[in-house]
């Protein structure tokens, strides 16, 4: 039997199994520009004691994480914060990027955001699907916004106010 799923704020020490689910979406090509794996010491150090991490467990194991960084470095837009969730695909559709967007979203408010926002391909679904369901709003579309292995991609902008 699985264990329950939890929700808890990421720590330093979370950074490899965090590294480990990042990669495998960056493989995957339906959810960011980048494409350069990322390794565990450069995971840490989006522990800046400013953006929150959070990371959802089944066990000991970490099957899930979202993540915030900062938007625009203006101080008016100071409590903004950029995010991104990744689940690893053995626990997709089950509620844990739900999880991990709440817990975020609990961390962000108390570190002082008012808002999330992110960007997300327009043909990635799953992530529209989960983000309306947590109370995110699309509020725009950019248009060729990128380029990922020579095709140009656009992307939905979302937003959520956390107190609302």
């Amino acid at each position: 039997m699985t264990a329950p799923y939890l929700a808890r704020s990421a720590t330093p020490d979370d950074a490899s199994a965090i590294a480990r689910i990042y990669n495998h979406g960056l493989d995957e090509r339906t959810a960011t520009f980048e494409t350069v794996h990322r390794t565990p010491e450069q995971i840490a150090a989006w522990f800046d004691g400013i953006h929150p991490i959070a990371v959802v467990t089944s066990g000991e194991r970490i099957v899930g994480f979202a993540a915030t960084s900062a938007y625009r470095a203006r101080a008016c837009y100071a409590g903004i914060a950029e995010f991104s969730v990744y689940v690893d695909p053995a626990c997709r559709g089950q509620g844990v990027g739900a999880l991990a967007l709440r817990r975020l979203e609990q961390d962000a408010r108390a570190g002082g955001f008012w808002k999330l926002l992110s960007r997300v391909f327009v043909e990635n679904a799953a992530s529209r699907r989960l983000l309306a369901a947590c109370g995110f709003r699309e509020v725009g579309l950019y248009r060729r916004h990128g380029r990922l292995d020579g095709r140009w991609r656009d992307v939905v902008i979302v937003e959520r106010l956390i107190d609302e």
